[in-house]
């Protein structure tokens, strides 16, 4: 995706945007936060609350009772067309990872470059998230959303010509991982603006990750039937216009928001230490990311676990499937049957023990007890739910794009890190010795990020009794 420093600067393949109605005056619906600019964070002593500045440009939520279902959200007509997109563009990169690896070695015979493929999908999301992440406060959100769908299309197009050298192809994966936390992001953050601050964003950041974590089931199995039919180059074609498609979409069934920030807001580095001066918004990341850390480990030593207690291929795949399906379990049901206040509450409980079933690795058991102990670990990972909830109610609105790119980012990057880690401590132990350990030492970082966390939130609500008001988001971490 080409650097914009000046916003005013035309992004191509956009054209004229039309400015959605502004919400009509009132209070907000039942259940749910109204959409606009107020203030977040502790408010520093002797300094005045920020005023509430005027609501962003688009409709307004779709009011609905207390207690949301996903039923709810889907009956909002933006969010039903973010959602299709959101398939299409996430068919595109996974089909598009199985067509070029495949590719890959075909070209070279190499398992090393082929497997690289995969980890350049990881590592480069650190880069986008960094540098990149200012885009999506500085830009209007449709404009970014189409233009990273385009500009992987493009890459894509380049990817199927076949004169294009492996080297070649490798960049443009990485290119690819570099716009794709712009891209997460910015869609996160426009989420809130679509489904307002409250359940409905909970619920509906949740359908997106059970779509994702599907992926990993089907997504694969898709790519594999379809590069029986077609070679790796003719199923890239397909992917590149997936991302087309989602381009498309997005452009016509989404409405027109302004930028959050102005142009002169922080851009790269400096902008992200605004975000991160947070202790509190800095502590809700940490929550995020520690815990794929260390959850990626058996996924990865899967294939070795597997050789070391002599199962078949199918009982990998059992192996492999088992995390996926816990948290697509363990979502559905804090989504359908739990309300806001009980997620909240068992955000902590379940994140720090998360790790905790890693530890039935530790007799070496066969695959059934493996595959009980990887879903229940999965299904712990409900608590994002009452996470997401805090995050949007602790960020600022005009950081919202760049906090939740940096989130994003950061959870693709630990997992990358997470897998290499796994890697070489199988090296030197029995892979379920290393499994085992990570349940230890995962839960003890687990429980530091808790007390940090729970620490934030104690600074927060100190400060916002000195300034006579708790800031929005404020409430609930003490009591943990």
């Amino acid at each position: 995706m080409p650097k914009h420093d000046d916003p005013t600067t035309a992004l191509p393949g956009t054209g004229p945007e039309p400015t959605a109605p502004a919400p009509p005056p009132g209070p907000a619906p039942t259940g749910q936060a109204p959409v606009g600019r107020t203030p977040a964070g502790p408010v520093p002593a002797g300094r005045a609350p920020v005023p509430a500045a005027p609501a962003l440009v688009g409709p307004a939520p779709v009011p609905v009772s207390a207690g949301p279902g996903y039923r709810a959200v889907f009956r909002v007509r933006e969010f039903r067309v973010v959602f299709v997109a959101h398939l299409f563009s996430l068919l595109g990169v996974v089909v598009s990872e199985l067509a070029l690896t495949v590719l890959v070695y075909d070209l070279t015979r190499s398992p090393l470059l082929s497997s690289l493929t995969f980890a350049l999908g990881f590592l480069p999301y650190l880069v986008g998230g960094t540098l990149l992440a200012g885009l999506t406060d500085r830009l209007p959100p449709r404009r970014i959303l189409v233009v990273c769908d385009l500009f992987c299309a493009g890459c894509v197009a380049l990817m199927v010509l076949p004169a294009t050298p492996v080297a070649v192809l490798l960049a443009l994966r990485c290119a690819i991982a570099v716009v794709s936390p712009v891209f997460n992001g910015t869609r996160m953050a426009t989420l809130a603006d679509i489904l307002g601050e409250g359940d409905l964003f909970v619920l509906g950041r949740s359908l997106l990750r059970i779509v994702s974590q599907s992926a990993l089931l089907t997504g694969f199995a898709v790519g594999g039937v379809l590069l029986t039919v077609v070679p790796p180059r003719g199923a890239l074609a397909v992917t590149a216009t997936t991302f087309l498609v989602s381009a498309l979409l997005l452009r016509l069934g989404t409405v027109r928001r302004p930028a959050r920030a102005s142009g002169a807001a922080d851009s790269g580095l400096s902008g992200t230490w605004a975000v991160l001066r947070n202790r509190r918004v800095r502590a809700l990341m940490l929550m995020f990311w520690v815990p794929p850390l260390f959850a990626v480990v058996p996924e990865a030593l899967a294939a070795p676990y597997a050789d070391e207690i002599g199962v078949s291929t199918a009982a990998l795949g059992l192996l492999m499937c088992a995390l996926p399906v816990g948290t697509i379990a363990g979502e559905l049901f804090a989504g359908s049957f739990l309300d806001a206040a009980t997620r909240s509450r068992i955000v902590l409980p379940l994140a720090v023990t998360g790790v905790l079933p890693y530890l039935l690795y530790a007799p070496e058991p066969g695959v059934p007890l493996a595959a009980a102990a990887l879903f229940l670990a999965g299904a712990t990972g409900a608590y994002t739910l009452g996470l997401d909830a805090w995050f949007v109610a602790a960020v600022p609105d005009e950081q919202r794009g760049r906090a939740m790119t940096l989130m994003t980012a950061g959870m693709m990057t630990v997992q990358g890190i997470g897998m290499a880690g796994a890697g070489i401590a199988a090296e030197f132990a029995p892979v379920h010795a290393v499994v085992a350990g990570t349940g230890v030492l995962g839960t003890v970082c687990l429980l530091a990020a808790a007390a940090e966390l729970r620490a934030a939130g104690a600074t927060a609500e100190t400060r916002a009794g000195r300034g006579g008001r708790r800031p929005k988001g404020e409430t609930g971490l003490t009591g943990m």
